[in-house]
């Protein structure tokens, strides 16, 4: 399996780490770090450095309780960013839901969309079926300002599997190949502990989809229910929830640890090429 972004062509055969660059103030776990253009550049190219195959840039934290930022300033966040690194190896990936960020990002040099709102908003499938660019389409439930306050499901696996091929029907419609299409379940996102784990015991089942999968698991709540820790000491549950989410199909893992995370998926393929 591999996707299409752009110039760029992704083989799948072996899992693909996405690293997280997260040019805001508010992100759950490392806003304001890198919120200056030139440090959010620094840190991408060190992402690369230690392995990253896809950087996903974001302006607009989606963490639980967030609010929404201007379009302006949206822009204004990311586009210095993604500019500073268009010549740049891997492929780059912008983290929004508004359409005109999109369009503005591609023009500067994305080659993917990350959208946790699945190409829903009004323009935002012409904005992609536009160009070469893959996208990712998530599941969540209600808005990041209240959507975990109490999610609630019949069946969270046929739910979110539903959504999902709803939306990636929706997306070919317009023209979107499929080789251009991932999918994530949404980890988090109006979801609580326990669907979040069935979710993952699940993963398997998204194979049916007939699209790569994405898992976003770093450092979130999840993990630091399960383990207790803060979410600046989530490095060892976030790499372990990775290889979970890999072992069970995952082709991209969205991670902040980079580094950890490739050296650890370097012993799974060692093991499972062996």
């Amino acid at each position: 399996m591999f996707l299409l972004c752009g110039k760029f062509k992704l083989d799948l055969s072996h899992p693909k780490v996405m690293g997280i660059v997260n040019v805001t103030p508010d992100s759950f776990s490392d806003g304001g770090k890198h919120l200056s253009h030139a440090a959010a550049i620094a840190h991408a190219q060190r992402l690369i450095e230690e392995g990253a195959d896809i950087l996903d840039i974001g302006g607009e934290s989606t963490r639980p309780g967030a609010v929404a930022v201007s379009e302006q300033e949206e822009l204004d966040r990311v586009l210095p960013v993604i500019e500073g690194l268009r010549d740049i190896a891997v492929p780059i990936s912008i983290d929004t839901w508004k359409p005109s960020v999109m369009r503005a990002a591609l023009a500067a040099g994305a080659s993917m969309v990350n959208d946790i709102n699945a190409l829903q908003a009004p323009e935002a499938l012409a904005a992609v079926a536009g160009s070469a660019a893959a996208v990712c389409l998530m599941h969540k439930q209600g808005n990041p300002e209240s959507m975990q306050l109490a999610p609630q499901y019949a069946d969270v696996m046929s739910e979110v599997m539903s959504f999902l091929k709803m939306r990636v029907t929706a997306v070919q419609t317009t023209g979107i190949a499929r080789e251009r299409i991932v999918v994530d379940p949404g980890f988090g996102f109006g979801k609580s502990l326990v669907h979040n784990l069935t979710l993952l015991k699940n993963m398997q089942g998204f194979a049916d989809l007939g699209v790569p999968v994405l898992a976003g698991l770093s450092r979130k709540s999840m993990l630091g229910a399960i383990t207790g820790r803060d979410v600046n000491e989530r490095m060892a549950a976030s790499v372990a929830a990775a290889l979970v989410a890999v072992q069970r199909g995952a082709a991209i893992v969205r991670v902040h640890d980079v580094r950890e995370t490739v050296d650890a998926l370097k012993i799974w393929n060692a093991v499972y090429e062996g």
